[in-house]
C-alpha cells in the first residue's frame, strides 16, 4: 500500500497558521518563546498560544508539531519541562528535538518525538538508536537521493519501528533555505556576534558580501561571486516525483521566519505537484508554471534538487535578501467585510488602488486573501483610490477588520 505524504508547513504566526491551513497543508511545525532555531528571526508564539495553535489544527484535521531543537544549557531544562508538560496537556501531535535532555524529558512524557535535522542524522544505525524515542526522523540536507533511498528501504526491509509500534517515519527538507554549514551546525555568527546559531540566534553573517585580501601584497583575490558562502534556496518541486518515490513520508518546507504569502504559495504549490504525480499530470509545462509562483515569494534563488543529487554546492546567491519577482505594496487596512454581499471596505493609508491591481489581504484570522480589483467604489463608481479614501470591492473570501491590504507588483 502506497504510503501517504504528508506536506508539513512552517509557521511563525496565527497568519502564517492560517495561510497553511487554507492551503491544506498536512501539518505544520512551530515554535514557542527562545528555545527553538528561530529564535531571533521570528515573532514565535508564546506558551499561552500552544492550546489555540492545537486546537485550531485539529479543528482542521491537521497535525501539530513543536519545536524544541536548539542545545540546551542548565539553567534552560525547568522551562523545557514547562514547555514539555503543557504540550503534553494540549495534546501537541509531536515535539521535534535535537537535545538529548529534551529527548529523554518528553519520551518519559509518552510524548511522540520527532528528531530534528539539527542531530544530522546521516545513516541507519543513528535511526535504529533514534527509533527507541522517536516516531520520526529528519535527515541532514546533505545526503543524496541514493543514500535517502536505501535508508528508507532499509527501514522497511528491516521493520525499524518507533515506540508507538509504527514504522520509523522519515522527514526530508523538500523547499527554503540552506545553510553553508552542515546541517546548520554554525559557529559564525556565535565568533563573531556572541550570538549562536545553533541557539535559533544566527546573525546571517554568512549571507553577506566579502573581499578575499592577501595579508603580505594587500592585493584582493578575484572571485566570482561576492556571496561566497550564502547558499541559494533548496527547491525539489523540478525532482518531487524522484523525492516522493525515495520512501520519505514527511516533506518538511523551511521558512517559519517567512512570511503568510510563502506559507501560501509553497504549500499550494508542492499540493499542486504532489497531486499532478499521482494523476500522472506532471509535467515540464506545470513545473515551469509552478517554478514561477515559487520565484515570487521570498527565495534567495533556487538550487533545484539541493545536495540530493549528489553536487557540489556552487549554488551561490546573487545577491543579499530575497530575489522574489514579485513584491507587496502595503495599501491600508479593512475597517469591515458585508458577508451577505461579498464586499470588502478598505481604508487607503499609503499607497494607490486602482481597477485591475492583483492583491493580498493578509491577518491573523484570515490568513491569505488573493484577489484582482474588479470595481472600486467610494460615493461614486471609481477607477482610482489615493490614501485618505475609504473604498470598497467585491472580494469572494471573508476578511476581518484590521486585516492589511497589499497590491503586488513585479519587481523591475
Amino acid at each position: 500500500m502506497r504510503k501517504k505524504i504528508e506536506i508539513l508547513a512552517p509557521v511563525g504566526d496565527f497568519s502564517c497558521l492560517r495561510a497553511a491551513i487554507k492551503a491544506k497543508a498536512d501539518s505544520i511545525y512551530f515554535g514557542v518563546d527562545n528555545l527553538n532555531m528561530r529564535s531571533r528571526s521570528t515573532h514565535n508564539f508564546k506558551i499561552e498560544n500552544l492550546e489555540e495553535v492545537v486546537k485550531l489544527c485539529r479543528e482542521h484535521e491537521i497535525k501539530s508539531y513543536l519545536t524544541l531543537n536548539t542545545i540546551i544549557y542548565d539553567e534552560e531544562l525547568q522551562r523545557v519541562k514547562q514547555i514539555c508538560q503543557e504540550a503534553q496537556r494540549v495534546k501537541i501531535d509531536a515535539i521535534i528535538a535535537a537535545d538529548l535532555a529534551v529527548i529523554q524529558y518528553a519520551h518519559s512524557m509518552g510524548i511522540n518525538l520527532h528528531i530534528s535535522t539539527q542531530a544530522n542524522v546521516c545513516n541507519i544505525e543513528t535511526i535504529r538508536f533514534f527509533s527507541q524515542y522517536a516516531t520520526a526522523i529528519v535527515l541532514s540536507r546533505e545526503l543524496t537521493l541514493e543514500q535517502i533511498v536505501s535508508i528508507c528501504r532499509t527501514i522497511e526491509k528491516e521493520q525499524i519501528c518507533g515506540p508507538d509500534r509504527e514504522l520509523m517515519k522519515v522527514e526530508l527538507f523538500i523547499h527554503g533555505a540552506l545553510c553553508v554549514a552542515l546541517s546548520g551546525k554554525c559557529y559564525m555568527s556565535l565568533a563573531q556576534y556572541n550570538k549562536s546559531a545553533n541557539r535559533g540566534e544566527c546573525f546571517q553573517v554568512c549571507r553577506r558580501r566579502y573581499r578575499v585580501i592577501e595579508e603580505e601584497t594587500q592585493k584582493e583575490l578575484m572571485i566570482d561571486n561576492h556571496y561566497i558562502m550564502s547558499p541559494r534556496d533548496l527547491c525539489t518541486l523540478p525532482v518531487l516525483d524522484r523525492i516522493v518515490k525515495s520512501g520519505v513520508t514527511i516533506l518538511k518546507i523551511e521558512g517559519r521566519a517567512r512570511p503568510a504569502e510563502y506559507v501560501d504559495i509553497v504549500v499550494r504549490m508542492y499540493r499542486k505537484a504532489i497531486r499532478a504525480i499521482e494523476t500522472k499530470a506532471y509535467t515540464k509545462e506545470n513545473i515551469d508554471c509552478w517554478m514561477q509562483e515559487l520565484a515570487s515569494v521570498f527565495n534567495r534563488g533556487f538550487w533545484n534538487g539541493g545536495y540530493y543529487l549528489g553536487e557540489d554546492i556552487g549554488q551561490w546567491s546573487e545577491a543579499y535578501g530575497s530575489q522574489h519577482t514579485r513584491k507587496k505594496i502595503y495599501v491600508g487596512k479593512a475597517t469591515h467585510y458585508f458577508s451577505k454581499i461579498g464586499v470588502a471596505e478598505i481604508l487607503i493609508q499609503a499607497y494607490r488602488l486602482c481597477i485591475g491591481d492583483e492583491i493580498l489581504v493578509i491577518g491573523d484570522k484570515t490568513g491569505v486573501v488573493r484577489s484582482t480589483i474588479a470595481n472600486l467604489r467610494s460615493d461614486v463608481e471609481m477607477t482610482r483610490a489615493k490614501p485618505g479614501d475609504c473604498v470598497s470591492f467585491p472580494l469572494c473570501e471573508k476578511i476581518r477588520k484590521n486585516d492589511k491590504l497589499y497590491v503586488l507588483e513585479e519587481r523591475m
